[in-house]
């Protein structure tokens, strides 16, 4: 049997903002994650940032209100680092990030 262990949670981050996580871990390392900074607008959560191992590899997907998304690689493919890296950036750089995701809203 695996010991596939997966933890998923939200938490508030902001008055309109929150911090979505989802992570599989097997035997003490992280095989899958996905977490993403979301922001309300208009009654509706869009996604800004989303850092994950989608296509295999641990990348940051950068969106703006349009919709565009800007994929960036990770150098670190350890993904426990990458997840830990891609926790600290978002909890601590949401507010730039809303910044950018809303400075296309009035183009």
């Amino acid at each position: 049997m695996m010991s596939n262990k997966k933890v998923e949670y939200v938490i508030r981050i902001g008055r309109s903002d929150r911090y979505r996580h989802l992570h599989i871990q097997e035997k003490g390392k992280i095989v899958f994650f996905r977490v993403q900074y979301e922001t309300k607008i208009d009654d509706m959560w869009y996604p800004v940032v989303r850092y994950d191992t989608a296509h295999g590899f641990a990348h940051r997907d950068l969106l703006n209100i349009k919709g565009d998304v800007k994929k960036t690689p990770l150098f670190n493919q350890d993904f426990n680092d990458a997840l830990t890296f891609a926790e600290n950036d978002l909890k601590s750089n949401w507010e730039y990030y809303k910044e950018g995701f809303l400075e296309k809203k009035d183009e």
